[in-house]
């Protein structure tokens, strides 16, 4: 899961961004409105959380006008704020905030909202992901093959997930790389390719009867194993 934090104070900015990122999120950072306008031009994202003092702007407003855009009309919206009256709550909310977070928060609280406004129908996060003998419990993070844990690097979990929410399909190698690495992330050509190789090798390892199928100069698609 890829999210786009929109925050103008650095040292907040850094905080949130190292708490979320440990929790399986990749995370691509704007200082400004202007500068937020200009990332999601050149990326997807699943979640945005956001502050409301910017120095370009209000966040309220700004968060009204990407409610308008169909690229932007169900990206859920977690607003993380110092505004703490009730008027500027529900402002927020109606307006087309999913959540509302006061500043200070603790990061746990954060990334148990996120993960809230990410398993509400249509979001694309699933309490737990089924395929085969292997279960995925997103909110745990944590990998079962027949009952028994498997452990993950937190991208290779990051991978499964994508892989698994659509299950049947092939995903594309640009959306993978959108998914699994920030803007600023520094990642070899091959990159995914070893990160798949090592997936592939792990779920082999525990007996999953599920396989990662590699779709020449397109992308990659999981299904269940043939017999």
């Amino acid at each position: 899961m890829k999210a786009l934090l929109v925050e103008d104070n650095v040292k907040i900015s850094n905080l949130i961004a190292s708490g979320i990122k440990g929790s399986g999120f990749e995370v691509d950072r704007a200082f400004s409105l202007a500068e937020a306008e200009e990332i999601m031009g050149l990326s997807s994202f699943d979640l945005i959380i956001l502050d409301l003092n910017l120095p370009d702007g209000d966040g309220i407003a700004w968060l009204k006008k990407i409610r308008r855009w169909e690229s932007c009309a169900n990206i859920p919206v977690i607003v993380a704020t110092a505004r703490s009256d009730l008027d500027d709550r529900i402002v927020g909310l109606d307006t087309g905030a999913d959540d509302y977070i006061v500043k200070p928060f603790e990061i746990g609280e954060l990334l148990a909202r996120m993960r809230a406004v990410l398993r509400r129908p249509g979001r694309g996060l699933s309490a737990v992901l089924s395929v085969g003998n292997i279960e995925f419990d997103a909110a745990a993070w944590r990998l079962t093959v027949c009952g028994q844990m498997v452990a993950l690097s937190r991208r290779e979990m990051a991978l499964l997930q994508i892989l698994l929410t659509r299950v049947g399909q092939v995903v594309a190698r640009e959306s993978l790389e959108q998914s699994l690495y920030s803007a600023d992330a520094e990642f070899t050509p091959n990159a995914l390719e070893v990160l798949v190789s090592r997936l592939r090798r792990r779920l082999g390892d525990a007996m999953a009867d599920v396989s990662i199928h590699t779709i020449r100069g397109v992308g990659y698609l999981l299904r269940l194993a043939q017999p």
